[in-house]
C-alpha cells in the first residue's frame, strides 16, 4: 500500500469515527438556516400581499433562492472545514506512528519513488535520530530493484517528516505535506466522499 493509501486510508477511519457528529451539527445549522429564512420570506409576503400578489410571489421565489444558496454556501464551507480538519488528524496521526509501523511506509513511499541512478535520501532531524538499523538495507534493496542504488545523508533535510530523494540536481520532496499538497484535490475528494458520501 503507498503513503497516499496509507494517509487515505487514515482519513476515512477518521471520517467515519466523526461523520455522525459532522452531519448532525450541519443538519441542525441547515435548519436553524431554513427557519430564518423561512421567517423573512413571511415578513416579505405579509408587507407586499396588499400591494401585488405577482410582486409577491416573485419576492418569495427571490427570497427562497437566496436562503438556498446561503445554506449551500455555509455547507459548503462546513465540509470544506471538516475535510480539512480529517487531513489535519490524519497527518498528526501518521506523524505520530510508532517508529516501525512509520518508517515501513516510508521505505514503501521511498521504493516507488526511486528510479535508476545514484541517489541520496535525507531525512528530518527528528527521523534521522530514529532511524532503524535494517533501514538502509531496505532502501539499497528498493533502489536495486530500480536499476539504482542510494545512500541516507547524515545531514538532516528542514522538513518534519517523510524525506527528500535526490539524484544529481533533482530534488523531489516527499514530506507528508508536500505529498498531501501535490495530491490535496484527490485527497479532499476521497475525504470528502468518505465523510459524506
Amino acid at each position: 500500500m503507498s503513503g497516499i493509501e496509507k494517509i487515505l486510508s487514515i482519513i476515512q477511519q477518521q471520517a467515519k469515527q466523526t461523520e455522525e457528529q459532522l452531519i448532525s451539527s450541519a443538519k441542525k445549522r441547515a435548519e436553524y438556516i431554513e427557519f430564518q429564512g423561512d421567517e423573512k420570506a413571511k415578513t416579505a409576503y405579509e408587507e407586499h400581499l396588499a400591494s401585488s400578489k405577482e410582486k409577491l410571489e416573485q419576492s418569495y421565489v427571490n427570497s427562497c433562492k437566496s436562503v438556498d444558496a446561503d445554506i449551500k454556501r455555509k455547507l459548503l464551507a462546513c465540509k470544506v472545514a471538516c475535510v480539512d480538519e480529517a487531513v489535519k488528524l490524519a497527518l498528526d496521526k501518521l506523524r505520530n506512528l510508532p517508529d516501525k509501523e512509520y518508517f515501513d511506509m516510508i521505505a514503501s513511499l521511498a521504493g516507488k519513488a526511486m528510479r535508476e541512478g545514484s541517489g541520496v535520501i535525507s531525512f528530518g532531524e527528528r527521523d534521522l535520530a530514529r532511524l532503524p538499523d535494517d533501514l538502509a538495507e531496505k532502501l539499497s534493496s528498493l533502489a536495486a530493484a530500480k536499476n539504482g542504488t542510494v545512500t541516507i545523508s547524515s545531514e538532516p533535510a528542514d522538513i518534519p517528516d517523510g524525506f527528500i530523494l535526490s539524484y544529481g540536481l533533482i530534488s523531489e520532496n516527499y514530506s507528508f505535506d508536500a505529498v498531501i499538497e501535490a495530491e490535496k484535490e484527490r485527497v479532499r475528494d476521497t475525504a470528502a466522499k468518505a465523510i459524506f458520501g
